[in-house]
């Protein structure tokens, strides 16, 4: 059961016309400890970095380098066992997009590829368990987390062509 001070993460995803758009957010449970709202302003942050290096000509590890630098060098960890995606007539395409990397390593990015970007980010250590139900989430060792999400779709241009939110 949710309490007062929890975050909660809602994940959604769209299927219109063919195509799939997915987002997520992490909400405050009542009121939270400033912990909590700093570590959802660095998710935030870290999504933001990792939407700013989603453009053509970029390559996957340039996305995850970004959010890996936000969030740790906040000092949190950033979830490696799930990843972003590639998105578009199937709900997970590749290429996977991992919240951690290299600069100028992995796919490079190309005008028309959509991706999900989904920075996971916990307080404590990076380790995640999955519940019985096979759906809920919950770091290992207790530690708050955030989770926010945005798929980026990418024009002719070198820059993202739209961001859609959960408040598109």
């Amino acid at each position: 059961m949710l309490k007062e001070g929890d975050l909660l993460s809602v994940d959604v995803g769209v299927w219109l016309d063919g195509l799939h758009a997915d987002s997520a957010a992490t909400f405050p449970v009542g009121k939270v400890t400033t912990q909590a709202e700093r570590l959802l302003t660095v998710t935030q942050e870290a999504l933001a970095a990792g939407v700013a290096q989603a453009r053509a000509g970029n390559h996957v590890g340039d996305i995850g380098h970004a959010v890996q630098e936000v969030a740790e060098g906040a000092g949190y960890s950033v979830v490696r066992e799930l990843v972003g995606h590639g998105i578009g007539s199937a709900f997970h395409e590749d290429p996977q997009v991992p919240n951690y990397g290299k600069p100028k390593r992995g796919p490079r990015l190309m005008p028309g590829m959509t991706l999900a970007i989904e920075p996971m980010v916990n307080v404590g250590g990076a380790d995640i368990r999955t519940l019985d139900d096979k759906w809920t989430v919950v770091t290992e060792d207790g530690s708050l987390s955030a989770h926010f999400e945005h798929t980026v779709g990418h024009s002719r241009e070198r820059r993202p062509a739209a961001v859609l939110t959960t408040a598109d």
